[in-house]
């Protein structure tokens, strides 16, 4: 299970490779480099898309229901907006395609099955454990979210090259 497991950590590898593959683009035209490469930038969009968003929600949504805020708290916040904001901005630059954003948004669908059917989702604050069914509707629905927001951005950013 351990590829369900680090879902910020992952979604900010997706970032990395997305990055690498901008600053040191792959010489030659064979398919599998370029599927790879625009697949690879499709789960960077949707998955930091979707962590940064989700992370600032539950904290939020903990400190509403008693859950205190530490420095912690907003660091996290901070950075998981971060991760979000980035993303988007650096999507006009990424080789993307329909294909890949629904690829994409299958495994973060996957990934939910997995966080919710085995128990494996992400830290949740003390006072949303008994609304977990609450979150992990809210986790679907952010995870197709996240490939509309990330769709949208690309395709307003090509328009405007």
């Amino acid at each position: 299970m351990l590829p369900f497991v680090p879902d910020s950590p992952t979604a900010s590898l997706f970032f990395s490779l997305s990055i690498l593959y901008l600053l040191f683009a792959p010489q030659g035209k064979s398919p599998f480099v370029r599927w790879a490469q625009m697949i690879i930038n499709a789960l960077a969009v949707v998955c930091s898309i979707k962590y940064g968003v989700w992370a600032t929600a539950i904290i939020i949504a903990g400190a509403l229901q008693g859950e205190p805020l530490n420095w912690q708290s907003y660091m996290l916040m901070a950075s998981h907006l971060a991760m979000a904001v980035e993303v988007t901005l650096y999507a006009r630059f990424m080789k993307l395609g329909t294909i890949s954003f629904l690829l994409a948004t299958a495994w973060l669908l996957l990934n939910d099955t997995m966080d919710y059917t085995f128990g494996i989702y992400p830290w949740l604050p003390s006072t949303l454990q008994d609304n977990v069914d609450a979150v992990k509707l809210f986790t679907y629905l952010l995870s197709l979210t996240s490939l509309v927001i990330g769709y949208i951005s690309w395709k307003a950013a090509r328009k405007q090259a």
